[in-house]
Protein backbone atom coordinates (compact mmCIF):
# COMPACT_ATOMS: atom_id res chain seq x y z
CA UNK A 1 0.00 0.00 0.00
CA UNK A 2 1.18 2.97 -1.06
CA UNK A 3 1.22 6.14 1.42
CA UNK A 4 -0.25 8.65 1.37
CA UNK A 5 -3.06 6.51 0.69
CA UNK A 6 -5.57 7.95 -1.41
CA UNK A 7 -8.45 5.79 -2.77
CA UNK A 8 -10.59 6.45 -5.19
CA UNK A 9 -14.51 5.90 -6.00
CA UNK A 10 -15.74 6.42 -9.76
CA UNK A 11 -12.57 8.42 -10.04
CA UNK A 12 -13.34 10.30 -7.20
CA UNK A 13 -10.00 10.73 -4.64
CA UNK A 14 -11.83 10.13 -1.32
CA UNK A 15 -9.94 12.38 1.62
CA UNK A 16 -9.28 8.88 4.29
CA UNK A 17 -8.18 10.95 6.54
CA UNK A 18 -11.59 12.94 6.64
CA UNK A 19 -13.45 9.95 6.53
CA UNK A 20 -11.92 8.06 9.88
CA UNK A 21 -12.06 11.56 11.74
CA UNK A 22 -15.98 11.43 11.30
CA UNK A 23 -15.82 7.61 12.06
CA UNK A 24 -13.67 8.40 15.15
CA UNK A 25 -16.38 11.13 16.00
CA UNK A 26 -19.32 8.44 15.81
CA UNK A 27 -17.70 5.46 17.19
CA UNK A 28 -16.44 7.45 20.26
CA UNK A 29 -19.82 8.47 21.42
CA UNK A 30 -21.18 4.95 20.41
CA UNK A 31 -19.22 3.73 23.27
CA UNK A 32 -19.33 6.21 25.82
CA UNK A 33 -23.13 5.64 25.58
CA UNK A 34 -22.46 2.09 26.01
CA UNK A 35 -20.12 2.90 29.04
CA UNK A 36 -22.75 5.43 30.73
CA UNK A 37 -25.90 2.60 30.23
CA UNK A 38 -23.74 -0.35 32.02
CA UNK A 39 -21.98 1.99 34.66
CA UNK A 40 -23.70 3.52 37.65
CA UNK A 41 -23.61 6.85 36.46
CA UNK A 42 -24.07 9.33 39.58
CA UNK A 43 -24.56 12.37 37.47
CA UNK A 44 -27.76 13.19 36.02
CA UNK A 45 -28.75 13.14 33.01
CA UNK A 46 -29.25 17.02 32.55
CA UNK A 47 -25.98 17.70 34.07
CA UNK A 48 -24.21 15.32 31.89
CA UNK A 49 -25.99 16.77 28.98
CA UNK A 50 -24.41 20.26 30.00
CA UNK A 51 -20.94 18.91 30.93
CA UNK A 52 -20.66 17.51 27.06
CA UNK A 53 -21.74 20.84 25.86
CA UNK A 54 -19.36 22.52 27.90
CA UNK A 55 -16.52 19.35 26.75
CA UNK A 56 -18.19 20.23 22.69
CA UNK A 57 -17.36 24.05 23.28
CA UNK A 58 -13.71 24.11 25.07
CA UNK A 59 -12.66 21.10 22.55
CA UNK A 60 -13.85 23.30 19.74
CA UNK A 61 -11.89 26.70 21.14
CA UNK A 62 -8.97 25.06 22.30
CA UNK A 63 -8.52 23.27 19.54
CA UNK A 64 -9.00 25.78 17.22
CA UNK A 65 -6.08 27.95 19.44
CA UNK A 66 -3.44 25.77 19.59
CA UNK A 67 -3.84 24.91 15.84
CA UNK A 68 -3.47 28.57 15.02
CA UNK A 69 -0.29 29.04 17.61
CA UNK A 70 1.42 25.68 15.73
CA UNK A 71 1.02 27.57 12.37
CA UNK A 72 1.83 31.51 13.56
CA UNK A 73 2.79 32.25 9.73
CA UNK A 74 -0.77 31.82 8.55
CA UNK A 75 -2.54 35.50 8.41
CA UNK A 76 -5.87 36.73 9.32
CA UNK A 77 -7.26 37.18 5.91
CA UNK A 78 -10.65 36.50 4.10
CA UNK A 79 -8.28 34.36 1.70
CA UNK A 80 -7.01 32.22 4.58
CA UNK A 81 -10.06 31.92 6.35
CA UNK A 82 -10.37 28.15 5.27
CA UNK A 83 -7.57 27.26 5.99
CA UNK A 84 -7.76 29.18 9.47
CA UNK A 85 -10.69 27.03 9.97
CA UNK A 86 -8.57 23.74 9.20
CA UNK A 87 -6.34 24.28 11.40
CA UNK A 88 -7.49 22.10 14.67
CA UNK A 89 -5.00 20.27 17.44
CA UNK A 90 -6.14 17.47 19.25
CA UNK A 91 -4.22 18.62 22.04
CA UNK A 92 -5.61 21.91 22.22
CA UNK A 93 -9.03 19.95 22.04
CA UNK A 94 -8.31 18.15 24.91
CA UNK A 95 -7.13 20.57 27.38
CA UNK A 96 -10.01 22.97 25.70
CA UNK A 97 -12.59 20.35 26.45
CA UNK A 98 -11.11 19.66 30.25
CA UNK A 99 -11.65 23.80 30.68
CA UNK A 100 -14.88 23.37 29.22
CA UNK A 101 -16.51 21.03 31.26
CA UNK A 102 -14.75 22.33 34.38
CA UNK A 103 -16.83 25.58 33.48
CA UNK A 104 -19.76 24.28 33.06
CA UNK A 105 -19.64 22.16 36.18
CA UNK A 106 -19.09 25.56 37.81
CA UNK A 107 -22.29 26.68 36.10
CA UNK A 108 -24.42 23.67 37.09
CA UNK A 109 -22.67 23.34 40.72
CA UNK A 110 -21.72 19.78 40.13
CA UNK A 111 -19.47 18.28 42.07
CA UNK A 112 -19.33 14.79 41.19
CA UNK A 113 -15.86 13.74 39.00
CA UNK A 114 -17.19 13.63 35.47
CA UNK A 115 -14.33 12.19 33.05
CA UNK A 116 -13.83 8.38 33.58
CA UNK A 117 -16.52 7.57 31.09
CA UNK A 118 -15.00 9.50 28.90
CA UNK A 119 -11.67 8.27 29.15
CA UNK A 120 -11.39 5.18 27.16
CA UNK A 121 -13.91 6.55 24.26
CA UNK A 122 -11.83 8.97 23.93
CA UNK A 123 -8.42 7.24 23.61
CA UNK A 124 -10.64 4.80 20.84
CA UNK A 125 -11.42 7.78 19.04
CA UNK A 126 -7.65 9.17 18.81
CA UNK A 127 -6.80 6.11 17.66
CA UNK A 128 -9.22 5.63 14.54
CA UNK A 129 -8.55 9.22 14.20
CA UNK A 130 -4.15 8.90 13.80
CA UNK A 131 -4.74 5.64 11.51
CA UNK A 132 -6.44 8.48 9.39
CA UNK A 133 -3.21 10.81 10.13
CA UNK A 134 -0.93 7.71 9.35
CA UNK A 135 -2.60 6.95 6.16
CA UNK A 136 -2.57 10.38 4.89
CA UNK A 137 1.56 10.40 5.29
CA UNK A 138 3.06 14.08 4.96
CA UNK A 139 -0.63 15.18 3.94
CA UNK A 140 -1.14 15.61 7.54
CA UNK A 141 1.29 17.57 9.68
CA UNK A 142 1.73 14.51 12.14
CA UNK A 143 4.90 12.91 10.52
CA UNK A 144 8.92 12.86 12.09
CA UNK A 145 11.84 14.17 11.01
CA UNK A 146 14.09 12.29 8.81
CA UNK A 147 16.14 9.54 10.35
CA UNK A 148 17.54 6.38 9.78
CA UNK A 149 15.98 4.37 12.08
CA UNK A 150 14.87 0.65 11.97
CA UNK A 151 11.18 2.03 11.59
CA UNK A 152 12.03 5.25 9.03
CA UNK A 153 9.12 4.92 6.68
CA UNK A 154 8.45 6.45 2.72
CA UNK A 155 5.55 8.83 4.20
CA UNK A 156 5.19 10.24 0.43
CA UNK A 157 7.99 12.68 0.09
CA UNK A 158 10.79 9.99 -1.01
CA UNK A 159 12.43 10.36 2.90
CA UNK A 160 12.61 8.27 5.68
CA UNK A 161 10.89 9.50 8.23
CA UNK A 162 9.63 8.82 11.80
CA UNK A 163 6.25 7.32 11.47
CA UNK A 164 5.35 9.80 14.89
CA UNK A 165 1.36 8.84 13.90
CA UNK A 166 2.07 5.03 14.23
CA UNK A 167 3.79 5.76 17.40
CA UNK A 168 0.90 7.18 18.97
CA UNK A 169 -1.28 4.49 17.79
CA UNK A 170 0.81 1.86 19.46
CA UNK A 171 1.28 3.94 22.58
CA UNK A 172 -2.48 4.85 23.00
CA UNK A 173 -2.89 0.91 22.39
CA UNK A 174 -0.75 0.13 25.76
CA UNK A 175 -2.42 2.81 27.62
CA UNK A 176 -5.86 1.48 26.97
CA UNK A 177 -5.20 -1.83 28.33
CA UNK A 178 -2.82 -0.65 31.04
CA UNK A 179 -5.98 1.58 32.20
CA UNK A 180 -8.43 -1.02 31.71
CA UNK A 181 -5.93 -3.51 33.59
CA UNK A 182 -5.79 -0.60 36.60
CA UNK A 183 -9.48 -0.07 36.13
CA UNK A 184 -10.40 -1.15 39.20
CA UNK A 185 -8.14 0.37 41.14
CA UNK A 186 -8.68 3.93 39.63
CA UNK A 187 -12.44 3.03 40.73
CA UNK A 188 -11.35 4.22 44.12
CA UNK A 189 -10.73 7.17 43.66
CA UNK A 190 -13.67 9.23 40.83
CA UNK A 191 -12.36 11.07 38.02
CA UNK A 192 -8.70 9.31 38.24
CA UNK A 193 -8.76 7.25 35.33
CA UNK A 194 -9.63 10.20 33.07
CA UNK A 195 -6.61 12.25 35.24
CA UNK A 196 -3.75 9.49 34.67
CA UNK A 197 -4.98 9.31 30.71
CA UNK A 198 -4.00 13.15 30.36
CA UNK A 199 -0.81 12.86 32.44
CA UNK A 200 0.36 9.78 30.42
CA UNK A 201 -0.80 11.18 27.25
CA UNK A 202 0.32 14.96 27.30
CA UNK A 203 3.26 12.97 28.53
CA UNK A 204 4.20 11.30 25.51
CA UNK A 205 3.32 14.16 23.27
CA UNK A 206 5.72 16.22 25.29
CA UNK A 207 8.83 13.77 24.12
CA UNK A 208 7.47 12.30 20.79
CA UNK A 209 7.39 16.39 19.63
CA UNK A 210 11.44 16.69 19.73
CA UNK A 211 10.87 13.91 16.77
CA UNK A 212 8.69 16.06 14.78
CA UNK A 213 9.54 19.19 12.36
CA UNK A 214 8.57 21.96 13.98
CA UNK A 215 9.26 25.17 12.92
CA UNK A 216 8.21 27.69 15.28
CA UNK A 217 9.64 27.72 19.38
CA UNK A 218 9.17 29.65 22.10
CA UNK A 219 12.66 29.22 24.99
CA UNK A 220 13.22 26.04 22.56
CA UNK A 221 10.16 24.16 22.92
CA UNK A 222 6.87 24.24 20.51
CA UNK A 223 3.54 25.44 21.43
CA UNK A 224 2.06 21.56 21.92
CA UNK A 225 5.19 21.17 25.02
CA UNK A 226 4.11 24.34 26.34
CA UNK A 227 0.74 23.01 26.27
CA UNK A 228 1.95 19.67 27.85
CA UNK A 229 3.71 21.63 30.49
CA UNK A 230 0.69 23.75 31.51
CA UNK A 231 -1.32 20.08 31.65
CA UNK A 232 0.94 19.09 34.04
CA UNK A 233 1.16 22.20 36.03
CA UNK A 234 -2.78 21.43 36.35
CA UNK A 235 -2.03 17.85 37.20
CA UNK A 236 0.80 18.27 39.45
CA UNK A 237 -1.21 17.34 42.85
CA UNK A 238 -2.65 14.32 41.06
CA UNK A 239 0.93 13.14 39.73
CA UNK A 240 2.70 14.36 43.28
CA UNK A 241 0.21 11.48 44.84
CA UNK A 242 0.73 8.82 42.46
CA UNK A 243 4.08 9.33 42.72
CA UNK A 244 4.34 8.82 46.25
CA UNK A 245 2.28 6.02 46.50
CA UNK A 246 3.61 3.89 43.59
CA UNK A 247 7.09 4.34 46.34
Amino acid sequence: MKIPFEPEIFDVKINIHLILEYLAFFIAFRYYLILRKTSNDSISNGNRLSIILGAVLGALAGSRIIGFLENPDITLSTENLLALYNLKSIMGGLFGGLIGVEAAKKIIHEKQSSGDLFTFPIITGIIIGRIGCFLSGINEFTYGKETDFIAGMDLGDGLYRHPTALYEIIFLIMLFIFLKNKNSNTKKESGLLFKVFMISYFGFRFVIEFIKPNTFFVFGLSSIQWLCIICWIYYFPVLKRITRNAN
